[in-house]
């Protein structure tokens, strides 16, 4: 019967809300730890008006305990703002996935035990402490998995930093995987855990409110755990069909994306997405996709529209992503396994971040444009920039 009134309530909350109000707690399950292995754990729901994710892993959750298969190392669920869960909204406060810089996270601890009037903190310091604790026992082998929809329609997508790691296991989804976005976007969970060296992926299931949201989340969450290894496909329920599922979601559309444009907003710009546009939608340079207080909203270049924003709360009014062809994904993923990123110093205007060894400082005075391209294909990424002056880093994570 949860099950019932949790999917009703997705596809109708407000018919829904006279029937259930269901709760949100912070750990959504557990399951294995008998045997060594993976650490794997499932976030949901870290923007409030998200909780697609919770019930998809409240249902693999119930299956994993009901049918008890063979598990190698553990997988954890948890919510991630459960306060903005329970209300319906994407923060109460603040964007509890726009506060996971190391040195907000830093000061956030010294507040630790203390009163907190901010509710996005107290539920970081909720929730960094069960993932602090889950990785703490001497764990090498993690992953961290970030669970979303969109207010906006269309196929399910990963965002990854581009580590093979990450890129492996995405890839296992038949889903486009979308690259760069952590040059564009501060102060993500998944910046935040690659950062410390474990893989870190986020997922896209579609619609706030569509049950195949859901679907798709729960199809994630078992495949996921077969690539890992956590899984033998065969107690996997329709392993076969989970995979065609999210491929036949997807499209046709590419397989490789990268993050070309952020068009950032504030409520002060009155922003509002024209409508009609769904995610992955097809654009033209000089398209009018939306207003603000200034007048029509057009694109910067062709591509396909990204993650269109169509709810009151948020920054990020849309993005513009372009293909990435399968050619340069091979080229990359050789010159790493080859360490040519050993060579980029020798480039005219790179050198190496002084007590930084995943980090090169370019001199955009004299580097070409190229040199950046190169870059992106050896895995750094943009970090900061000043006036002649470009960061660029690299995820500690090992390699595969």
């Amino acid at each position: 019967m949860q099950e019932i009134n949790e999917m009703s309530f997705q596809a109708n909350r407000e018919a829904a809300e006279q029937y259930v109000k269901p709760k949100f707690e912070r750990k959504i399950g557990r399951y294995g730890g008998r045997r060594s292995g993976p650490l794997v754990i499932f976030i949901g729901g870290i923007h409030g008006n998200e909780p697609a994710g919770v019930f998809a892993l409240r249902n693999v959750m119930k299956a994993l305990n009901e049918k008890n298969p063979r598990f190698e190392g553990e997988v954890i669920a948890l919510a991630g703002n459960t306060r903005a869960l329970n209300k319906g909204l994407r923060y109460l406060d603040t964007d509890l996935n726009r506060a996971w810089l190391p040195e907000q996270v830093r000061n956030l601890k010294l507040k630790a035990g203390k009163t907190v009037e901010v509710s996005e903190e107290t539920e970081q310091l909720e929730l960094l402490a069960e993932i602090e604790t889950a990785i703490g026992a001497n764990r090498q082998e993690v992953y961290i998995l970030d669970l979303h929809t969109t207010s906006s329609d269309g196929a399910p997508f990963s965002i990854i930093s581009d580590t093979l790691t990450n890129r492996h296991i995405a890839q296992e989804l038949g889903v486009p995987i979308i690259l760069g976005i952590e040059e564009s976007i501060d102060g993500t969970i998944l910046n935040y855990i690659n950062d410390l060296g474990y893989a870190a992926l986020g997922f896209e299931a579609g619609q706030h409110d569509a049950l195949t949201s859901i679907e798709n989340h729960e199809a994630i969450i078992w495949l996921s755990l077969a690539f890992i290894g956590c899984l033998s496909p065969n107690d996997i329920p329709n392993m076969a069909s989970l995979r065609k599922r999210l491929i036949k979601a997807s499209n046709g559309l590419p397989r490789f994306l990268e993050v070309r444009y952020r068009h950032a907003i504030a409520e002060s710009d009155e922003f509002a997405m024209d409508p009609g546009f769904r995610n992955f939608h097809p654009v033209e340079k000089n398209q009018a996709i939306a207003k603000d207080r200034t007048g029509e909203v057009k694109t910067n270049e062709d591509g396909f529209l990204f993650m269109p924003l169509y709810q009151k709360l948020g920054d990020d009014g849309f993005f513009l992503v372009r293909e990435v062809k399968p050619f340069w994904m091979k080229v990359s993923e050789v010159a790493r396994r080859m360490k040519f990123d050993r060579a980029l110093p020798l480039l005219p205007g790179v050198s190496r971040l002084k007590g930084a060894k995943d980090s090169l400082v370019i001199d955009t005075r004299i580097a070409h444009w190229f040199v950046l391209e190169i870059c992106h294909l050896l895995g750094f990424r943009k970090h900061y920039q000043t006036t002649g002056r470009l960061i660029v880093s690299r995820r500690k994570q090992q390699e595969l």
